[in-house]
């Protein structure tokens, strides 16, 4: 049956059970495939839930124009958002992130303001320097801040997430595993899977050069979405188990792994999440299921150098 326009597709993604790479004794490993919502990223969740919730209160008037810093995939999410419902998009972003999120972005009919980074990397300065100009570009009448480290109305996008993985999973998830970048998708997702296994573990996956949710320096890295060099605002640790951080080598090993041996096509934030899922199904063993996400798709990330080792 058709759907009533392009924001009605997004959601009902399938539940894949990897079965390559997860060794012998392990928990079973399931990955939510997020590259088959309309723009090929769970973040269509979100912005979906940012958007009409601000429409729905007056804080978004028609003809507004959606302000956002992103890395990219939160701004290609919000710019087909914006498309399908005639609001206008200008974004904050920069060279440390994948082109092709950029032309994406702009194919939606976002304009697009810079800031650039240091050699490409991803540091707490320029993610604290995109948010500042974003702040500055909302002033302008006519400009909605959607602000998304301190949008409480996002977090619910994610809700119907965690209640897919339950369904699909066949009624057993034992552990959650998530990579940070707002926090909305691990809180929102584990909020939904708490409501039917109150024992269940959340395991929070952060880039291993820029630790600061493990209380460590913050450093640079290249998992694009992810670490933003200091704890987001709406991270809860009490409602997550344990912290696991992962390098950006292994994230990106494990991306052109999952390709290739899995099928899956994926980017490096995903990489991460299985890099972690792995180690956590080992511990937990045969009887257990991991539940992860695989964030976006790979086809964004073919300009990059993650699938060329």
């Amino acid at each position: 049956m058709a759907t009533t326009g392009i924001l009605a597709a997004i959601g009902n993604t399938p539940l894949v059970e990897l079965q390559r790479i997860v060794p012998a004794g392990c928990a079973r490993v399931v990955i939510k495939l997020e590259s088959a919502n309309p723009t090929g990223s769970m973040k269509d969740r979100v912005a979906r839930a940012m958007i009409e919730s601000a429409a729905a209160d007056g804080r978004l008037k028609p003809g507004d124009t959606v302000v956002e810093y992103t890395a990219g995939t939160t701004g290609i999410s919000l710019a087909l958002v914006c498309a399908a419902r005639g609001f206008k998009a200008h974004f904050v972003f920069s060279d440390a992130f994948s082109p092709d999120k950029r032309l994406t972005m702009q194919a939606y009919g976002a304009a697009i303001t810079d800031v650039a980074s240091e050699g490409g990397q991803i540091t707490e300065k320029l993610i604290r320097g995109i948010i500042a100009k974003a702040a500055e570009l909302s002033a302008r009448p006519g400009h909605w801040y959607c602000d998304q480290l301190k949008n409480r109305d996002g977090e619910a996008g994610y809700h119907a997430l965690g209640e897919e993985l339950w369904q699909q999973s066949g009624g057993r998830v034992d552990a959650f595993v998530q990579a940070v970048g707002t926090a909305h998708s691990i809180h929102g997702s584990a909020h939904a899977l708490r409501l039917h296994n109150r024992r269940l573990r959340v395991i929070a996956v952060e880039p291993a050069e820029s630790a600061v949710l493990s209380g460590r320096p913050p450093g640079a890295h290249n998992i694009d979405g992810i670490g933003i060099g200091f704890i987001p605002p709406l991270f809860r640790r009490d409602e997550v188990d344990e912290i696991l951080p992962v390098s950006t080598a292994d994230a990106k090993a494990m991306a052109r792994r999952l390709a290739r041996a899995e099928a899956v096509l994926a980017g490096t934030s995903t990489g991460a999440n299985v890099v972690a899922a792995l180690a956590v199904a080992q511990r937990l063993g045969p009887k257990a299921t991991v539940a992860t996400i695989a964030v976006d798709s790979g086809l964004r990330y073919l300009s990059t150098d993650v699938f060329r080792g």
